[in-house]
């Protein structure tokens, strides 16, 4: 039997980051990864002379060295620093993000529903759910406006079963004298207020860590099949058992439990899918936004992004997102395609454009529903089993909202934790 002291599931960047700062020989690690190529989500498309990647991936580094660690493996000037240009379409206008500390950019009367509300806010209600915690800090006119409709359309869930700390450090919290500060002096600073973007899109990050790791040790088309905790083998798609040390595992944290032949409670764990169209046409936008968010409930897609804003191309290069219930039915892809370019038409964003290139693909899962319940399972079990050489890693191996730069920074303690320096 083949045996190795760690067994990476997953080719992402948690995967690839850990296998690259792990301070062990080759041999002494294996990675399988069910798909045919790696990179996870953080995948690129070329068609048409279009750059898209699965989903808007753009790179907001908090730690200068990790970025340095992956553009030192890339070619010089090849990735670009961008200052970000956000916006939110509301009742045919555009506004600045965030909504809350924009409010005065409203029609009139709107502006003066949400300042009315938020001043009077219910400071006193009990904060049970995300949704809560909106009304209590924001107010009934921002939450109802924009952050509800907004975050309905994306969690394809209602806000209610969320944690009231879903989205963690993610949420552009504001105090009322920040917001009203905003009103002369526009301060719009958030953790993404600038972000890099490689030319040959997400996948040359993917790339950068592929370049520190031989590839005979990474195992494509190979999926882990089953786990069995008590002898420490690993039973993959092609029929070989693996010894292992330790299992690093990126999978979804319920798909997980399933390996593991560990039973657990299903209702628990819920999340939404996300349905990303790429398009191209043949001219250049008319916004110079690098992304719009949609709260409009009757427009189809809740956020919609400018590729060719960031490099000024000459022909518009979109990706629209649309959320979706984790048990939605398979989409009638080509109705929903027409949806979108009604909807781009209507919002203005398509004129005389003309539709080129297309491109789909589905996310799921794409965001976990982070619940009290959810919080309380993952903790237990994720420890449980990390007593057992089993470590949930990333995105959905933690069951959590993070950034990809988050995924690496905890690969990278996890690899010097299990392999520290002698």
């Amino acid at each position: 039997m083949e045996r190795v002291r760690f067994l990476i599931i997953g080719s992402g960047m948690t995967g690839l980051g850990f296998a690259s700062f792990l301070r062990a020989p080759p041999e002494d690690w294996l990675l399988l990864e069910r798909d045919t190529e790696p990179g996870g989500y953080c995948r690129t498309i070329k068609q048409d002379g279009f750059v898209w990647d699965y989903s808007g991936h753009f790179f907001h580094f908090r730690h200068p060295d990790l970025e340095r660690y992956l553009t030192d493996r890339m070619a010089p000037g090849s990735v670009s620093t961008v200052t970000k240009v956000s916006g939110i379409l509301y009742g045919g206008t555009r506004i600045d993000f965030p909504f809350q500390k924009n409010i005065h950019q409203l029609p009139r009367e709107d502006f003066l529903e949400c300042l009315h509300d938020l001043y009077f806010r219910d400071t006193d209600r009990e904060v049970r759910s995300f949704k809560d915690l909106l009304f209590a800090r924001l107010g009934r006119g921002i939450a109802e406006k924009f952050l509800i409709p907004y975050n309905e359309k994306l969690y394809a869930c209602d806000l209610d079963r969320l944690d009231p700390e879903a989205m963690g450090r993610f949420f552009p919290h504001a105090e009322i004298a920040d917001i009203i500060r905003n009103f002369r002096r526009p301060d719009n600073a958030s953790y993404n207020a600038t972000f890099t973007y490689p030319r040959g899109g997400a996948i040359e990050y993917v790339n950068a860590l592929l370049d520190r790791l031989p590839r005979e040790r990474i195992a494509l088309g190979e999926a882990l099949v089953s786990l069995d905790l008590d002898a420490h083998v690993a039973t993959t798609s092609r029929g070989r058992q693996i010894g292992y040390e330790h299992v690093i595992s990126s999978a979804p944290f319920p798909k997980l439990l399933e390996l593991c032949g560990l039973g657990f409670d299903r209702s628990v764990y819920s999340w939404n899918k996300v349905l990303v169209f790429n398009l191209g046409f043949d001219r250049p936008s008319t916004f110079a936004d690098h992304w719009l968010y949609v709260p409009d409930p009757s427009v189809v897609f809740y956020r919609v992004g400018f590729y060719d804003n960031i490099f000024h191309s000459d022909r518009m290069s979109l990706y629209i997102e649309i959320g979706l219930p984790w048990d939605a039915p398979p989409s009638d892809v080509p109705a929903l395609q027409e949806r979108v370019l009604s909807d781009l038409a209507r919002l203005g964003i398509v004129t005389e454009h003309q539709l080129v290139a297309s491109h789909h693909v589905l996310l799921d899962p794409a965001y976990v529903h982070i619940t009290s319940e959810s919080k309380v399972a993952h903790a237990s079990r994720a420890e449980w089993l990390a007593g057992r050489g089993i470590h949930a890693v990333g995105r959905y191996g933690g069951w959590t909202y993070c950034a990809i730069e988050d995924n690496l920074v905890e690969a990278r303690a996890l690899a010097n934790r299990l392999t520290p320096e002698a």
